[in-house]
């Protein structure tokens, strides 16, 4: 069991945003700036092209309330999205406020924020998409 179906199944904590029958998402405890916001399927597949087709176009039409909730949250030009999924073996999109190419650099050292930061980014994404915590 991966840490993102130990986070989905309320085993551990998380700063969710979103949740359908489907998929899950949640701020990034590590993220590269404020509003890093992770996306996953609640099915456990490793490989993002592994996942099954009828979930690939949903997960994006999931995702994208969220993406424009985090371009209205946060200053920034745009929401980016990044595929990586080296560090957690379960299928997951990277939706992340940006400025610029180099805010999607996964190489850059990762933003150490407190949980009262996380939990202030987290009000913000739901404010902005009409909901309250």
């Amino acid at each position: 069991m991966t840490i993102f179906s130990k986070i989905i199944a309320g085993d551990i904590p998380a700063y969710k945003i979103a949740e359908d029958n489907r998929f899950f998402a949640f701020l990034d405890i590590f993220p590269l700036v404020e509003g890093h916001v992770l996306v996953v399927p609640k099915i456990e597949v490793d490989k993002f092209f592994d996942v099954p087709d009828d979930y690939l176009g949903r997960m994006l039409l999931f995702a994208k309330p969220i993406a424009k909730a985090i371009e209205k949250a946060f200053p920034c030009n745009r929401c980016g999205l990044s595929v990586v999924g080296l560090e957690v073996p379960h299928a997951h999109l990277h939706l992340v406020p940006i400025n610029g190419v180099n805010d999607l650099n996964f190489t850059r050292g990762k933003l150490k924020l407190t949980p009262e930061q996380l939990k202030a980014a987290q009000e913000k994404i739901l404010k902005a998409m009409g909901k309250q915590q």
